[in-house]
């Protein structure tokens, strides 16, 4: 088999979100919870699901481009779904101007997500 380096910079590209309800994407899924030191993606379902499921939760989830943040929330988001909650998600990069966002936009941006649901 040869090397196609087209096919291994769009497998490895950071900007690329992978979403593990994909089987195309599944299997380049790789679980780093041991390297991180914690099950955060398990941490944040139980919350939801089972430690507050009738309570709203807040949860800030952040790192740097390309850390895998979109990934492990449609990781997620698939979880949760399986446990039949409903899963509003949306790029923030698709909706608002990454260069000058405020508050007021991105509780609009929230807003007008859950409009279209």
């Amino acid at each position: 088999m040869a090397f196609d380096i087209r096919e291994f910079f769009q497998t490895t590209n950071p900007a690329r979100t992978l979403d593990p309800g994909k089987p195309e994407d599944s299997r380049l899924y790789i679980d780093f919870s041991t390297v991180r030191g914690e099950q955060i993606i398990t941490e944040i379902k139980d919350l939801i699901s089972f430690y507050e499921p009738e309570n709203p939760t807040c949860t800030l989830f952040t790192g740097h481009i390309g850390c895998g943040k979109s990934t492990e929330l449609l990781k997620l988001r698939q979880e949760l779904e399986a446990e039949r909650f409903h899963v509003v998600y949306f790029e923030s990069s698709e909706d608002l101007e990454m260069a000058d966002v405020d508050i007021g936009d991105v509780l609009l941006a929230i807003a007008a997500a859950l409009a279209k649901v």
